[in-house]
């Protein structure tokens, strides 16, 4: 069963995650692994990590962060800096 899940960048965390708009409420029932993509802007990234993962330095994931919110992430790195990525973009789940 596809879907798609639409929402957009609200914020950017402290420590340079992009946070969306999309609550882990409107994640449930989403697969998490390599079926599903996540873009904003030109950007793509495939899974739906937890804040305890082990993705290699320097690699965009899509995270639940901790704001409770979906949120791109590039591991070590400031993503807002790396990928010039501003609040209301807009941000597609589809799986």
């Amino acid at each position: 069963m596809a879907g798609t899940i639409e929402g957009s960048v609200v914020s950017i965390a402290e420590n340079g995650n992009i946070v969306s708009d999309i609550s882990h409420e409107r994640l449930r029932g989403v697969p998490t692994g390599a079926a599903v993509t996540i873009r904003c802007d030109e950007h793509e990234t495939h899974g739906i990590f937890g804040q305890d993962h082990e993705q290699p330095k320097a690699t965009l994931i899509a995270v639940v962060g901790q704001s409770g919110n979906l949120e791109l992430e590039i591991v070590g790195l400031e993503a807002n800096l790396m990928l010039s990525i501003q609040v209301g973009e807009k941000l597609l789940v589809r799986w």
